[in-house]
């Protein structure tokens, strides 16, 4: 069974007057411990994809399953409870809260959860020892890097195991070493974990770790192609 699967997919917004058309009859499959890049434009509907993918926006025509779950069939309190226990969200913009410690921001979704504090903590700080975070355990995001915040997002968005891993042009406020960190670090993830990766993005580096590549043009998927690998061509002919 995929991890996710989108038929028909499409979501249009009232503004005005004029209905906004930001997903057109997208169909997309995910299968477990896939790496995924989600490329395009700025505006052509990747973010609002990744929303309708991650059950934080119901999609206006079109299904949704995830593990076999159809998310639009979910009232309100379900489908916060599927985002808070099968998917991880990493943002562009941290979304950290600033008076919650690094350790208590990556925390926060297993005790939210009902996971014992001494539980949720412990499986966090383990984490970010894992990410080369340990000496940050006590720090707010005030007093992170970019780079390290970043981390902590991600710490956040994988501390509960999820399914699925959706991240919003995760390097968008990082320069360029920290940005590949970042992203090294979700490959990482993806292998050690087999957590399934859909990453969005502008950048035809980043979306070069997928092991595909979705282009979006316009509200829909145009094509949709393998990476070609140079390293693993090597020495085959």
């Amino acid at each position: 069974m995929p991890v996710l699967n989108a038929e028909a997919v499409g979501k249009t917004y009232t503004q005005g007057e004029a209905p906004v058309v930001a997903v057109r009859e997208v169909n997309l499959t995910l299968e477990k411990g896939e790496f995924v890049a989600l490329t395009g434009p700025s505006g052509c509907g990747k973010s609002t994809l990744l929303h309708l993918c991650g059950g934080m926006d119901y999609p206006t025509r079109g299904r949704i399953w995830l593990d076999g779950t159809d998310l639009g069939s979910l009232d309100e309190g379900r489908l916060t409870r599927v985002r808070r226990r099968q998917i991880g969200f990493v943002f562009q913009s941290f979304n950290l809260l600033p008076t919650l410690t690094a350790l208590e921001n990556t925390a926060l979704p297993l005790m939210l959860d009902g996971v014992s504090p001494d539980v949720a903590r412990r499986k966090a700080a383990g984490l970010l020892e894992r990410l080369g975070l340990l000496h940050r355990l006590g720090h707010y995001p005030q007093q992170l890097s970019g780079g390290e915040m970043q981390r902590v997002g991600i710490a956040r968005a994988v501390c509960h195991d999820p399914l699925l891993l959706l991240a919003d042009e995760p390097t968008g406020n990082l320069d360029s070493a920290n940005g590949a960190d970042v992203l090294e670090l979700l490959q990482e993830l993806n292998r050690s974990l087999g957590v399934t990766v859909l990453l969005a993005t502008h950048s035809a580096e980043m979306a070069a770790a997928g092991q595909r590549v979705l282009q979006m043009v316009d509200g829909r998927i145009e094509s949709r192609r393998p990476v070609s690998r140079p390293d693993l061509d090597d020495g085959m002919g």
